[in-house]
This record gives structure tokens, C-alpha cells and sequence, in this order.
């Protein structure tokens, strides 16, 4: 019996469901030669639209049949990887008998993949099944290319042709195990930014949308349409509707392949059976679905056309479920008749895995399986491979399929050879949909802003009362020193908090990276735009608050420099975290290494220590303090006014010195003894120290303030641009 003629244990058609033509009359789906794909299902849909106003929004897609052939097959031969093992040193010997290691090598080398071949066709499901540590996921990642090639053995084939890894990250999608999501976007929202960024600008608004509504309808979403993703803090949708949304942002394109990773892993049974259903309507849309799973149901069993079975990187059984019970009856271990097939098949894999010889002889055994079936397997390969790649991907683009493919130019031969774009939308599109969409996630939690925002009041209002009205005294001289060092460091750490902002994003960013849904240029400099608001309203709420409080000088024009000083060291310190957020993968150490360069620019701002006085060995960190230049450049701001400002005045240099404490009347004579011996008559009023005195003082006598300022500005731009370069180089999210 084929596997379309509806049973009960394989009920294909029982999703059929009706859908409307052009004259709005519900019509029964006839049985098809081969399956309509998303694009061929919303163009009736649009067509009904246009035809008639009063047509329904949403129709359920008819994606249950399977076509007649399979113009895709992807073949993989004699995928090999290994690894280096680091040595472990351990004091006392282990006190447990462990199982055997078969796939470790005497040279330290483990072997995670040995020899895999096998195919994928379009219209099935290839599921790859093992224990823990048995290389699924691994074999996943070599198939979607996330391995390196240097460390690969092997090819892995489309149609005959060497799939090339730039062709692969348009065709193709990975959904990763855990589900990357904005929290705060609800369900239609997350399909819609994923439509923006992976169909083209050709697609209208309303095409965009319409293709949306399909794929709710097609993923069994419409009911969580409008609720939010969630998180540990905010209720959302459930495990399985999340894990569906996981796979509807990576399909929205209808890529031609689509690799999973333990698609139903945490998932109860009725919600893993679903997603299996939906992979199964992708798949007989035309695609090829290869999913690592860990032990799949009866009723998933039923939906899964082709099976690999690993152990420690050996295949152990390759071929059809229904093959399951006449291979392991050969190998002498006959499945019983009310058993879960691959239940007993793992069981036995792990019991053979705890004997001294291992899987061996089942591996050997499987070898000589393929090879008794290897006529049949290769007949059927020489059919399938009668329609070339080039011919397969344009037939598949002219049916819907792969919508980012059906305009522009490639950007290199593979690309070129199928009209298939690197990026489906520009540069600036990309960033207009990368800030719309950050934007919408953070306005649903103000609290993030408010928290950071009343940090920034509650630190310049007790500076405000601390410094308040300070004098020009020797005192308020060295009281304003630390109140700018101390104001321009807290703007530095205040910006701490953007460490964990790239980090939730992370995976997030690299699985959409991975298959170019949007340049990594754009989504830097997009981040580095909607920074500014936020960042603009804090600098200004410190800037009021403190200004006018401590008695600063220098009027409207003193106010504006001293409020763009501090939007330029929010700028710097935001970039600096973002950059480092690029680098650290951890939130805990990422936060540790921020406060620790933070404090080290403090201490080589030139508060503590003179330039003058820094010994020569670590003048170069001084010139690399991001603190130095703010403080710098407010300190000249405050002390080096047009009008000049006197500090210090004839009795006022005994303070503090041991002199301060005599009677006042032998302090004047003291300044008439000086004036006598040095010539110049020195008074009680007598101007001693000004502004320019004080920055030279303070070792401030290279930069002006307005450079200062640029220096500033330009760091910013600098760790912005090193960001870029952290992950343009830093995730390429392959294992090595």
C-alpha cells in the first residue's frame, strides 16, 4: 500500500479540508498528482479576495498530498567528523565501572560521525534517531552545513550537484532545539517580522500578511494568533505552540530544505504529534524535512517516512519504519508484535552498547542489509536524478516555493545559476524591520527603561544634594574634581545593563544570520540607532538634575556642552558594552569583565593619579581610559570660562595646610613676609590660583574640550564598528 492511501496508521487525508474558489463556493480538494505549495495555496486565496469583497480572511491550507516524483533528493557519502579531546588529569581513580568508549581513539581523537551516508527525498520525513551522545544532532548540524569544512569528511549532494554552503543558506532552514523568540511579540507579530525580513520587497503589505494568515492556519496557531510568546515573567502561549512558531519563522519563505534539531523535545505527546503533523504538510509541499528525535511515539512513527539510527556515530539501521521488524528479525532479535518499534530498537542498541564489542555487530550487519538492498535503491536513484538541480529549484520556484528566491540577481555562481538572491530585502529595509521589531519587544516592557531611568535620578539627585552650591573655595575646587570623576564614571556603569540585551538576542541573531534573513551591518547599525532615544532621555535627566544643583557655571552654553559631554560618554559606554556583549557569551562574566575595564579606566582617568605622575609603563592605558576624555573635557568646561574665575585668594592658600588653624591675623602677616621676599605684593584678596591653574594642576593641558568631546564621540563609533567585526567573525555558528 502506498504510504498516500489513507489507513489508519498513516490517515494523510484527514486534514484535507475544504477550501474556497474564486466564486467563493466551498469545493472538496480532489486528489492531486502533486502537493500545492504555501505560494500556490495563497494565491487562490488572494485571487478569492480580489474576486470578492466579502471573502474570508483565513483558509486553512491544503498541504496533505504528495507529489508523483521527487525532483529534490539530498544525498549524503561517508560523512566522517572527528574531534580532539582534551586530556583530563584527574587525582584519584574512578571508584564505577563505566561503559565501554568505542568511538574514542587511542590518540585522543573521538570519532562523533563514522562513514554516514544516506538520502533525503522531497515529499517525506527523514528522522535521525539515537541515545543520548549517539550524534543526531550532530549529523543534523554536518547536513545544514554547521560544521567546518576543514573538519568534515564527505559530500553532501543536491540532485547530483555539490550543495555549495552559499546555495544552502537560501534554500534552506534550521530550526534550532530551543525556541528563540521576542517574549513580547505575539504570534502573528513574530510570522509578520519574519515575512519582512525573508520575502521580498516585492511582496505588497497585503501579500505579506495573506501569506502570514496561511501559515497560522497551516501551523494550527489561529487560536494563539494574538497572544504574546512569553517568558519566565510574562504567560504566553504553550511549549507546543511555541515550538510551532519556531518552525513558522524559519519556513515562512518555504525553503526547499528544512533541518530541525529535536523538534518535540520537551513537548507532551498530543502537542509532538502536532509539530510532526506540520512537518509532515511541509514536507508534502515539496520539501525535504530531516529532524533529529529522541524516541518517537506510535502515532509520530506513523508520520515518518524514512529512519536513520546512530550509535556513537555509526548507523546502525537506515531505511523505512516498516522495514524495522523484518531487519531486526534477520539480526535475530525479532520485534514483538505489541512492542513500539523504535522503543525496541533503541532498548537494543543500548544493551548492545554496554557489551565490550559494542554495536558492531549490528553495525556490520547493517552494512550487509544496504548492500542485499542496494539494486533497488539505486534504480530508484537514477529516476529521481533525471531533473537537474538548476531545472528542480526554478520548477519549485515557479510553483511558490522558496519566495525569496523569485527576484534579483545572486551574488555568486551557485546563487546565479538559480536566480536566487543572498538577501531577500536591502540594507535599509532590513534596518527600518530590525528596529521596528526591537522597538515593540522593549515597549512592552517599560519597566526595563523605568528601572535604568530612576537609577539615573536617584544617583544625580543624591550628587545634587551631596555638592550642592559648591563655592569657589580650595575645598569646592577639589569637591567639583570629584564630582565630575564620580558623575562621568556612573554614566560608564550605568550603561552596564546593555550587556544582556545582545545576549538574550544572541541565538536569536545567529540562526537568523545563518540564513541570511538580514546582514549583520544593518542589524549593528540598526541596534546603534535605537539606542539613541533612550539614551538621549537619560543623558538629559542627569544633565538637569545635576547641573543647576551643584552650581556649575558657564550659563545656557555651559549647560548644552555639559549635557552633550554626557550623551557622548553614554554613547562610548553603551558601544563598549554592546562590543564586549559580542565577545562574552555569558551574562555573569560579561558583567564581571565590564565592571573591572570600568574601574581600570577610572584609575587611569587622571583623578587619582596626574597624567604627569603616571609612571611611563602605563601611560598608554591612560590614553585608552574611556573615562579620561568626559572628565577632561567637563572639568575644562567648568574651569576654563571666558570670565575668569578665581579659586583661591591671599589667606585661603594656608587651607589645607598646617598653617590653616593659626589665628587669621598672623595669616596676613605671614603674606606680607612673602610679598617682601618675593617682590609682588600679595594680599588678603589677592587672586592666587584661577581655572587655568586648576586644570594645570590636574595635568590638563593637551586637548581642548571640543576634542575631547569628539574623542569621545569616536570611540563610540569605534567599539560599534569592532561589534560588527565580533559578529561577522565571531558567529559563524559552525563547529570547528
Amino acid at each position: 500500500m502506498s504510504r498516500l492511501t489513507p489507513s489508519p496508521t498513516n490517515p494523510v487525508h484527514e486534514d484535507r479540508l475544504p477550501f474556497f474558489n474564486q466564486s467563493m463556493e466551498l469545493v472538496q480538494p480532489p486528489t492531486r498528482t502533486r502537493s500545492r505549495t504555501l505560494g500556490d495555496l495563497l494565491k487562490r486565496v488572494e485571487d478569492a479576495q480580489n474576486d470578492t469583497p466579502l471573502a474570508p480572511p483565513h483558509h486553512v491550507l491544503d498541504l496533505s498530498s504528495s507529489s508523483a516524483t521527487h525532483p529534490f533528493v539530498l544525498s549524503f557519502t561517508n560523512l566522517t567528523y572527528n574531534v580532539n579531546l582534551r586530556r583530563k588529569f584527574t587525582f584519584f581513580p574512578a571508584t564505577t565501572a563505566s561503559a565501554p568508549d568505542h568511538e574514542t581513539k587511542p590518540n585522543g581523537t573521538k570519532t562523533l560521525l563514522n562513514d554516514i551516508s544516506g538520502e533525503a527525498r522531497d515529499g517525506e520525513i527523514m528522522a535521525v534517531l539515537g541515545a543520548s551522545g549517539s550524534g543526531k544532532s550532530t549529523l543534523i548540524d554536518a547536513l545544514a552545513d554547521r560544521i567546518s569544512k576543514e573538519s568534515l569528511r564527505g559530500t553532501v549532494k543536491l540532485n547530483g550537484d555539490v550543495l555549495e554552503s552559499s546555495l544552502l543558506k537560501v534554500i534552506s532552514a534550521y530550526v534550532m532545539q530551543d525556541d528563540l523568540l521576542f517574549p513580547m511579540l505575539t504570534v502573528e507579530e513574530t510570522l509578520m517580522f519574519a515575512a519582512e525580513f525573508r520575502l521580498p520587497r516585492s511582496f505588497s503589505k497585503s501579500k505579506k500578511k495573506a501569506r502570514v494568515q496561511a501559515l497560522i492556519d497551516q501551523l494550527g496557531l489561529r487560536s494563539a494568533a494574538s497572544t504574546v510568546i512569553g517568558d519566565e515573567g510574562h504567560r504566553g502561549v504553550s511549549g507546543g505552540e511555541r515550538r510551532r512558531v519556531s518552525i513558522g519563522t524559519d519556513i515562512i519563505h518555504d525553503p526547499i530544505v528544512l533541518f530541525l534539531d529535536e523538534p518535540t523535545s520537551g513537548l507532551d505527546s498530543t502537542s509532538a504529534f502536532m509539530v510532526v503533523k506540520v512537518l509532515q504538510r511541509i514536507a508534502q509541499s515539496g520539501s525535504i524535512v530531516i529532524m533529529s528525535i529522541h524516541q518517537p511515539s506510535y502515532r509520530i512513527l506513523s508520520l515518518l517516512d524514512h529512519l536513520i539510527f546512530l550509535s556513537h556515530g555509526n548507523t546502525v539501521f537506515s531505511g523505512s519504519p516498516a522495514n524495522l521488524p523484518a531487519f531486526f528479525s534477520e539480526f535475530g532479535h525479532p520485534i514483538p508484535e505489541n512492542e513500539n518499534r523504535t522503543e525496541f530498537a533503541l532498548d537494543l542498541i543500548r544493551e548492545l552498547e554496554q557489551e565490550a564489542t559494542g554495536t558492531k555487530s549490528l553495525v556490520d550487519f547493517n552494512k550487509s542489509w544496504q548492500l542485499k538492498n542496494k539494486n533497488q535503491a539505486q534504480a530508484q536513484n537514477e529516476y529521481d536524478s533525471k531533473l537537474s538541480l538548476k531545472d528542480a529549484i526554478s520548477a519549485s520556484i515557479s510553483r511558490g516555493k522558496l519566495v525569496s528566491g523569485t527576484n534579483g540577481n545572486g551574488r555568486n555562481n551557485s546563487t546565479a545559476l538559480v536566480s536566487v538572491p543572498a538577501f531577500a530585502n536591502s540594507f535599509w529595509m532590513e534596518m527600518l524591520v530590525i528596529g521596528k521589531r526591537s522597538l515593540t519587544n522593549s515597549r512592552r516592557m517599560p519597566e526595563l527603561f523605568g528601572i535604568r531611568l530612576g537609577a539615573v535620578l536617584v544617583t544625580g539627585a543624591i550628587l545634587a544634594t551631596i555638592f550642592w552650591h559648591l563655592d569657589d573655595s580650595p575645598k569646592g575646587v577639589q569637591e567639583r574634581v570629584g564630582f565630575f570623576a564620580f558623575a562621568m564614571s556612573t554614566t560608564f556603569y550605568t550603561c552596564a545593563e546593555a550587556m544582556p540585551v545582545f545576549l538574550q538576542e544572541r541565538y536569536i541573531f545567529m540562526r537568523e544570520t545563518a540564513h541570511n534573513a538580514y546582514r549583520r551591518s544593518s542589524y549593528v547599525l540598526a541596534h546603534a540607532i535605537i539606542s539613541l532615544p533612550s539614551l538621549l532621555f537619560l543623558s538629559l535627566a542627569f544633565a538637569a538634575t545635576t547641573f543647576w544643583a551643584v552650581g556649575m557655571t558657564g550659563g545656557t552654553s555651559g549647560f548644552l556642552f555639559y549635557f552633550i559631554t554626557i550623551l557622548a560618554s553614554f554613547w562610548a559606554g553603551n558601544s563598549f558594552v554592546t562590543f564586549l556583549s559580542g565577545v562574552v557569551s555569558h551574562v555573569m562574566i560579561g558583567f564581571t569583565v565590564v565592571v573591572a575595564i570600568l574601574a581600570y579606566f577610572l584609575l587611569f582617568s587622571g583623578f587619582f593619579i596626574s597624567r604627569d605622575r603616571i609612571p611611563p609603563y602605563w601611560i598608554w592605558f591612560h590614553y585608552l581610559s574611556l573615562v579620561k576624555y568626559p572628565y577632561e573635557g567637563v572639568l575644562q568646561n567648568e574651569f576654563d570660562v571666558r570670565s575668569p574665575r578665581c579659586f583661591v585668594r591671599g589667606i585661603q592658600m594656608f587651607e589645607n595646610t598646617p598653617l590653616g588653624m593659626v589665628p587669621e591675623a598672623l595669616k596676613v602677616e605671614l603674606l606680607k613676609s612673602m610679598s617682601q621676599t618675593l617682590g609682588m605684593n600679595i594680599t588678603r584678596s589677592t587672586c592666587v590660583v584661577t581655572g587655568e591653574d586648576v586644570l594645570k594642576q590636574q595635568g590638563i593641558t593637551q586637548l581642548t574640550k571640543w576634542n575631547c568631546l569628539w574623542i569621545t564621540l569616536a570611540w563610540g563609533f569605534f567599539f560599534r564598528f569592532l561589534f560588527y567585526l565580533a559578529l561577522l567573525f565571531g558567529s559563524r555558528n559552525k563547529r570547528r
